[in-house]
């Protein structure tokens, strides 16, 4: 077994039975006593110098306190707008998971090739569901004057679906910071909404609800058309409930203390 598991790590647990001829929850027994774990492939990563770690640990103190400060009311959660953009490409690559030792590094996988046929979804939404979204016309990409436009369309969409964030409330907004979203024009602009704008640390997904729960399940499909992505996307958002958007954002702030006790 630990020969088959070595050449492929890949192989399901029904797989590893068949060829061996032995059942299921023998493979599942064995594979635990040799200390072997399933693991989801991760993309190969961005490298991350002292400074980026530093203002990890910066953001996520701050993502820390901002809940701690909103404790008392417990409305912080609940008043965040989640925002981020995502390539759906007509031939989608899903990553795959593979055995490996609990102290050993994931399989590596190459995303898709960039220059594919693909479409832009720029999607806002908050802890009871979508907000507003916007598919891009084929190969069109975010600058900051498209990003502003569409923020203007998201005040609308929440002054219409949440209206006490708009008089009461206020919104906190949450949004990587990729160059459109941290431009001088749309820092601008969201200063003119006056909504609190929480930071956030680069190439750090797992701090990115949109990344690390909402676009997962968007992986894995393909596409004939751009008809086909909107109907599927449109079916996709109806059937989730509340409940998923909802478990998303409770985790941000676990995530935040589990990310600092890692780096400190």
């Amino acid at each position: 077994m630990k020969a088959l598991v070595q050449a492929n790590k890949h192989s399901t647990v029904r797989e590893l039975a068949i060829a061996l001829k032995v059942s299921v929850g023998s493979v599942h027994d064995y594979l635990k006593s040799l200390g072997f774990i399933k693991k989801l492939d991760v993309w190969v990563p961005h490298e991350l110098k002292e400074i980026h770690l530093t203002n990890r640990m910066s953001v996520c103190d701050q993502l820390i306190k901002h809940e701690e400060n909103d404790l008392e009311r417990k409305t912080s959660l609940k008043r965040m707008i989640k925002g981020d953009e995502k390539w759906i490409v007509y031939n989608n690559v899903s990553r795959k998971r593979s055995w490996s030792r609990r102290d050993e590094a994931p399989e590596r996988q190459a995303k898709a090739e960039i220059h594919q046929k693909k479409v832009m979804l720029s999607m806002w939404w908050n802890c009871k569901g979508p907000v507003f979204y916007d598919l891009l016309p084929k190969n069109k990409t975010i600058n900051f004057d498209v990003y502003c436009e569409q923020l203007q369309k998201l005040n609308d969409a929440i002054a219409q679906k949440c209206p006490e964030l708009i008089n009461r409330k206020g919104v906190i907004f949450h949004h990587d910071n990729a160059r459109p979203h941290t431009s001088l024009v749309t820092r601008q602009k969201l200063l003119q909404y006056g909504w609190d704008v929480l930071p956030h640390p680069p190439y750090s997904p797992d701090l990115a609800p949109s990344d690390f729960h909402l676009f997962r399940s968007l992986n894995g499909k393909t596409f004939a058309s751009e008809d086909l992505i909107k109907q599927h996307l449109d079916k996709f958002l109806a059937k989730k409930d509340g409940k998923f958007y909802e478990r998303s954002i409770m985790k941000l702030p676990g995530r935040g203390r589990r990310s600092n006790k890692i780096y400190h």
